[in-house]
């Protein structure tokens, strides 16, 4: 086997369901002081982080990810024991192969490899891993840029081993993501009898007129980079299940996926005048998850896109698409973020697995970037 497949194995064979990380950073940290790697173990909450750095001087490369993964779902329709990772036909089964312990393999090996040919490289390289990316992400990656913040530790390059290649291994590089605005809603109403409506007050229909107009609604037409901002409502409840009651309560989730070219309390203002436009009672429940943040240029980008070419042979896109991902902790700061990794067509699926070819390929690309940014 490859060393990035002994690693990948490694560490997919502990449970490490969020946020545990069973000893899969101690692990890294071991592997990576032979190579003078300082270690700082932070623990927040539950959570365990890591902060590993080789060097005092800048620039400072930091590669970024999790040791978490998300549960496994029903263990009995696995082809294979999720945290017994299994080779099959060119493939690695198991859990967090892509999301995102095989990533973590190969910039680990990918990083051995450039320091063995480049001891004395430009700058400093450093990990920052968490096990709090799958879960609330409340103790992780953002209460270690907190600490570092407070150390004055500034990043120059961050990338974020998330699974971003969609056909073949680093087809496409996220270089920003959307921001995401969640909300509760609660409309209250007043109980009663479907047959005398006039002694109640249905919360349905009050918000009705409501959800028809935050679905008409064009909120912007996005930009070069970003698709125009998104609603959607995710859950919906009310009642009883009897048909002759009018409900107290209506209970509506929903989230914005927004782009660059509106603020978050731009559109928690739209939803606050909707609601007293039609005498809506109503109690509501934010959560912002992330700024939307964007790495349009730079030495990063330009040293993906290259070292892509001259692995792989093709060009690989750039984009915004997709979920949130720590690199919107990271971004806020100054640091150019990209995030370059595995296939995720079976990320949080059942029998998620990644082709054993790719982990090498993609360590071969992570060290071309190194070399770029780093080398002599």
């Amino acid at each position: 086997m490859s060393d990035c497949l002994d690693l990948a194995v490694e560490l997919v064979k502990r449970p490490s369901v969020t946020p545990k990380d069973e000893q899969c950073q101690h692990y890294i940290a071991q592997r990576l002081a032979k190579l003078d790697f300082k270690a700082e173990h932070l623990r927040f909450g539950e959570v365990d982080n890591l902060w590993l750095r080789r060097g005092t001087e800048t620039p400072l490369f930091v590669f970024a990810g999790h040791t978490d993964v998300v549960p496994t779902g029903d263990e009995t329709k696995w082809h294979y024991p999720p945290f017994e990772p299994t080779q099959h036909e060119g493939y690695l089964y198991g859990r967090g192969t892509a999301d995102m312990k095989g990533n973590i393999a190969a910039f680990i090996v990918a990083c051995e490899r450039f320091i063995k040919k480049n001891p004395d490289h430009k700058g400093s390289i450093a990990y920052l891993l968490t096990s709090d990316e799958e879960g609330p992400a409340i103790d992780g990656t953002v209460k270690v840029i907190e600490h570092l913040q407070a150390q004055q530790t500034h990043i120059d390059w961050c990338l974020v081993g998330e699974p971003s290649s969609s056909k073949k291994v680093a087809d496409t590089v996220k270089n920003g993501r959307r921001g995401s605005l969640g909300a509760h809603l609660s409309v209250k109403g007043v109980q009663g009898h479907v047959a005398y409506p006039h002694l109640a007050d249905n919360p349905i229909h009050r918000f009705a007129p409501v959800l028809h107009e935050l679905t008409q609604i064009q909120w912007d037409e996005g930009n070069s980079f970003f698709p125009p901002t998104s609603f959607q409502v995710s859950n919906i409840q009310a009642g009883t299940g009897a048909t002759n009651m009018i409900p107290a309560e209506l209970a509506v989730k929903f989230n914005f996926r927004y782009s660059t070219e509106v603020k978050h309390t731009e559109l928690q203002q739209t939803i606050v005048d909707l609601l007293a436009k039609h005498n809506v009672d109503y109690e509501i429940r934010w959560e912002h998850s992330g700024q939307p943040f964007l790495t349009a240029e730079g030495e990063l980008v330009a040293a993906a896109q290259a070292a892509v070419q001259a692995v792989c042979g093709y060009s690989t896109e750039l984009s915004t698409s997709g979920g949130t991902s720590d690199g919107r902790f990271i971004a806020p700061t100054g640091a150019q973020v990209i995030e370059l990794g595995l296939l995720n067509d079976t990320i949080h699926k059942l029998n998620e697995r990644i082709c054993i070819a790719d982990l090498d390929v993609l360590a071969d690309v992570y060290e071309n970037i190194l070399q770029r940014l780093l080398g002599h």
